[in-house]
């Protein structure tokens, strides 16, 4: 007869009855369990009474099976507690036969078989913290979230239990077009807007609706975001450095048959200068006569210390060529996963579609804590208090630079976002210098990831959102005696 055993989870076959090898059945298919890890270890097993009933068999021969696995060292017994397979085995036998068969990777697409492996997703701890794209958490008002995810958590309660929209929820829409209105100048409805998971899924879902494989040409910034470009390449686009100037990106170079150019005009990166109003001009030119579509990742857009911000791309096209994407992982927190994509009318519908298709929608309890966050004010608040925040720390952090590396390592001039970026001067190699770094303590991030193509500059970015303002200055002072 065959059972699926609810207790167990999977199906095990036994022979009649009647039959003389009842025992020998249940436990043969016991023990493979534990071996192939159906069974984890530490799994608390059914009691032999409960056990015996939903197999169909008695109790002993239950109790018998258990005492041959505890006797083979297959499970163990807690008195008072209940019998657990033991935490001690090896490996499931299973994984071990799956890698001895690596030729299996040609069933990939090739851009997913080139690809390196990912780091280790896990936080690195370093005393003196100089990465780049990371917020101070500790300064946010994790207070005033909790209030406003309890008040939405009571609401969901008691609504009917249903999907959400692809799209997001209408309030955080409502709230997100009111806040990038006032903020970026961004001119939109809240029927212009579709919540992400972050920026990257959002560069994910564009590169699902823009690019034909093998047809499409995207031009990015070189040096740039990696993940951005990965994304269109992910998704089959031939992809197209362009150099980057004090003015942003350069236009003149732009390929013509580019059919979308992915920029970060607020604040470049890494290198950290604002696009001017000719090269946005002429970016936009250069989309109406040939048809193509910009993506504007609003990158540290937020973050301003000198200077008066430049329109958005956004807001100076005429011609619906321009996505403007924004995230709250460095507004707010990383794990917040929370972005928007502003699109066009002729593309909302698609990129509402890719959303669903993607995971449906985004996590709801979030999407409606946000949006209170937001349109009780207390987003402004927090950006206003960062604001001033991390202009000390900055200023601390080109201070230092200037008096215990003076010669050696050159900033390069910005006026916005959470990280400056330097040049290192002489026979100075950011990999090594970064490496060293590391060894010693202090977090910094060589530039030379960023470029697609050789040469890359050789230089660092010190980003200060993570590091306190008070241990910069000894940070920066340890770093120049590594680099001697």
């Amino acid at each position: 007869m065959n059972i699926m055993e609810p207790l167990f989870g999977f199906a095990i076959d036994l022979p009649p009855r009647r039959a003389r090898d009842l025992l020998g059945a249940v436990h043969r298919q016991l023990r493979s369990a534990i071996l192939d890890g159906r069974l984890k270890p530490g799994l608390r097993l059914p009691a032999t009474r409960a056990a015996a009933v939903a197999l169909g068999v008695s109790r002993n021969t239950v109790i018998a099976a258990y005492d041959l696995l505890l006797s083979e060292g297959y499970l163990v017994a807690r008195r008072g507690s209940g019998t657990f397979v033991a935490e001690n085995l090896s490996p499931p036998r299973r994984f071990k036969a799956r890698s001895a068969a690596p030729e299996l990777d040609r069933r990939l697409a090739p851009f997913w078989r080139a690809l390196p492996p990912l780091p280790p997703a896990r936080a690195a701890s370093f005393r003196y913290d100089f990465r780049i794209g990371l917020s101070d958490k500790a300064s946010f008002p994790f207070h005033i979230w909790r209030r406003l995810s309890a008040r939405a958590l009571r609401a969901l309660s008691k609504a009917p239990s249903a999907y959400a929209e692809p799209e997001g929820r209408p309030a955080l829409r409502g709230a997100i077009a009111k806040h990038i209105a006032f903020a970026r100048a961004v001119a939109c409805n809240a029927e212009d807007i579709v919540v992400t998971a972050g920026a990257q899924q959002a560069f994910d879902l564009l590169a699902r609706i823009l690019v034909t494989p093998g047809r499409t040409m995207a031009a990015f910034e070189n040096p740039g975001y990696p993940p951005l470009r990965d994304a269109f390449a992910a998704a089959g686009a031939a992809v197209r450095p362009v150099p980057v100037d004090g003015e942003g990106l350069v236009v003149e170079r732009l390929p013509t048959e580019a059919r979308i150019v992915c920029v970060t005009p607020s604040h470049h990166s890494p290198l950290g200068p604002t696009m001017s109003l000719r090269r946005r001009t002429a970016l936009l030119e250069f989309a109406h006569a040939r048809g193509a579509a910009i993506v504007e990742d609003d990158y540290d857009g937020e973050f301003r210390f000198a200077g008066r911000p430049l329109d958005a791309l956004q807001t100076l096209d005429r011609g619906e060529s321009v996505f403007y994407v924004g995230t709250f992982s460095k507004s707010l927190f990383p794990a917040l996963r929370l972005g928007f994509v502003v699109a066009p009318p002729w593309a909302r519908p698609a990129l509402i579609a890719a959303k669903r298709l993607t995971d449906w929608h985004g996590p709801v309890l979030a999407q409606d804590t946000l949006a209170p966050f937001i349109a009780e004010g207390h987003l402004a608040r927090h950006l206003r208090k960062m604001r001033r925040v991390y202009a000390e720390r900055r200023a601390i952090l080109l201070k230092a630079l200037a008096h215990h590396c003076p010669g050696r390592i050159v900033p390069i001039p910005s006026e916005a976002g959470m990280h400056i970026a330097a040049r290192l001067a002489g026979d100075l190699r950011a990999d090594a210098v970064a490496a060293r770094a590391a060894a010693a303590g202090i977090g910094v991030q060589s530039l030379g990831a960023y470029f697609n193509a050789k040469p890359a500059r050789n230089g660092l970015a010190f980003g200060f959102g993570m590091i306190q303002a008070e241990r910069i200055d000894e940070g920066i002072r340890r770093l120049a005696e590594v680099i001697r």
